[in-house]
């Protein structure tokens, strides 16, 4: 297949933008190393133009004031225009990231069930009455939209994290400018376009494209009141101290490295498959990657040897085909850290059993599917998150270890048991400090249910009920009813 450069803009009030230096700067497919993509280069400047849009929308638009029954219909035709685009949003996905096409379409399907569950929570936006305060007092407790949103999101899933946070945003009335990453912008632009051909007024959702300094000036704009990122636990803390300036609510979903506890009672086929899908899935750049294996050392060796088994046969290679499970690795920058952190696990004495090192391709980045036996939970490959395909597998003796080991990272994103024994599945489940826990699966996710993380794994919640919570304020209304004088002086007055 000969691939082709696709020359995209940016939206700004619900109008195609170039950047106002008319800069541009291209991004190479790291599987086939050609140009993929050409974008508009934005500048602080370009930020202003969409903030100033994304303020008058909400500021003076309809959409905030609309019922939620409005706002509902044009996310589920926004809903319906991403099935309706899924191969092409596949395809963009896959040349740029370097995903497999087959994952990629999973995704898109997700997104849109993602966007179909946010419109049904635009018609539920709730408040509370309080009516025991006194015959003559009613109190109200109302939410209201935040008012405008920086959006920020990583290169790894692009369209399915911008869903995981815009729809929820605009269904309760807020506006918002996403900034995509400059690696994989290509989805985030066409969903600015569906967006704007599913009916949204222009202006309520603006998409700007760029480097670094473009999502820096987005947290720290005086006209953003909240921002929301997803990415690494170091840049998640650049955005909370940009944003710290005006004291704009943060809202961050970081770094996971993350434990797939496997008992010595666990159904192990099933065990063994979730323990290379949840390494592998997305080349291991997935902040959900199980890339830590806790196994009961009454069955490592034996475990050990059937995922290491199942890990060869783990198909690598073009992500057009649809065969491939891994492919390539997004930059030259996280291939570095990948050969880095290997490195500093074989130097720090872990064994290393399978894989280890860059493949040798015509084109493109790759590594091998790599595991690692016998990692100590203080070694950094156990301890720091890699992003990469590379398992790391630690022995244990009796649950309260096994917890300990888990909690002992500075991540608390998600966490996993493989048991038959509902006392053990419980106690973990119990002692993770984790946002998710999964028993007996794993990476199963629903729109329905929150996600999020402890420690520096983030703060607040995506998904779920609450989620458009988030992107609320809450303003408490007090009402008097029948005569009342305030204040009533005795004596003279002086």
């Amino acid at each position: 297949m000969t691939l082709t450069a696709t020359e995209y803009t940016m939206l700004i009030a619900g109008e195609p933008a170039e950047a106002m230096s008319g800069d541009r700067f291209v991004r190479e497919s790291p599987a086939h190393d050609v140009v993929v993509g050409s974008y508009p280069s934005a500048s602080a400047e370009d930020v202003d133009r969409a903030v100033e849009a994304a303020r008058d929308a909400f500021d003076h638009g309809a959409w905030a004031r609309e019922s939620g029954a409005v706002r509902a219909r044009a996310l589920r035709r926004v809903a319906e225009l991403i099935d309706e685009h899924s191969e092409r949003l596949a395809y963009i996905e896959a040349v740029e990231s370097g995903k497999p096409i087959s994952q990629a379409r999973g995704e898109m399907s997700a997104t849109a069930e993602l966007w179909w569950y946010a419109a049904t929570l635009a018609q539920h936006a709730y408040g509370d009455a309080h009516n025991a305060l006194g015959e003559r007092y009613l109190g109200l407790t109302m939410r209201e939209p935040v008012g405008v949103v920086g959006v920020i999101t990583p290169w790894n899933f692009p369209l399915l994290i911008a869903s995981q946070k815009v729809p929820f945003a605009l269904a309760v009335g807020c506006t918002a400018v996403i900034k995509p990453s400059n690696l994989t912008p290509g989805t985030t632009v066409v969903l600015g376009e569906l967006v704007r051909e599913a009916g949204v007024p222009d202006g309520v959702l603006n998409v700007v494209t760029g480097r670094g300094p473009v999502g820096a000036r987005l947290a720290e704009h005086p006209d953003v009141d909240m921002v929301t990122f997803t990415g690494s636990t170091e840049v998640g803390s650049k955005v909370m101290t940009a944003a710290a300036r005006t004291l704009k609510r943060v809202g961050l979903e970081l770094g996971g490295k993350n434990p797939q506890i496997v008992m010595a009672d666990a159904d192990l086929d099933a065990a063994v498959d979730a323990v290379v899908f949840g390494v592998y899935f997305n080349q291991g750049e997935c902040c959900n990657s199980g890339s830590r294996l806790l196994v009961d050392a009454a069955i490592a060796d034996e475990l050990l040897e059937r995922v290491v088994d199942r890990a060869r046969d783990v198909p690598v290679g073009d992500p057009l085909d649809d065969n491939t499970l891994v492919g390539a690795i997004a930059s030259p920058e996280q291939l570095a850290t990948i050969e880095r952190l290997v490195a500093e696990g074989k130097a720090d004495g872990a064994d290393l059993v399978l894989g280890g090192d860059r493949m040798e391709t015509p084109a493109g980045r790759f590594y091998e599917p790599t595991v690692f036996a016998n990692v100590a939970p203080s070694m950094s490959i156990a301890r720091e998150e890699i992003f990469g395909p590379v398992l790391s597998a630690i022995r244990f003796n009796g649950i309260d270890e096994a917890i300990g080991i888990a909690n002992s990272t500075v991540y608390g994103l998600s966490a996993g048991v493989w048991t038959r024994d509902i006392d053990s599945a419980l106690t973990f489940a119990r002692g993770a400090r984790a946002g998710t826990v999964w028993v007996n699966c794993w990476m199963d996710g629903f729109p329905e249910l929150s996600f999020g993380g402890y420690k520096q794994s983030g703060i607040g919640r995506e998904l779920g009920r609450h989620a458009i919570d988030e992107f609320t304020e809450l303003k408490t209304v007090t009402i008097h009813t029948g005569p009342r004088t305030m204040w009533v002086p005795t004596g003279d007055a002086a």
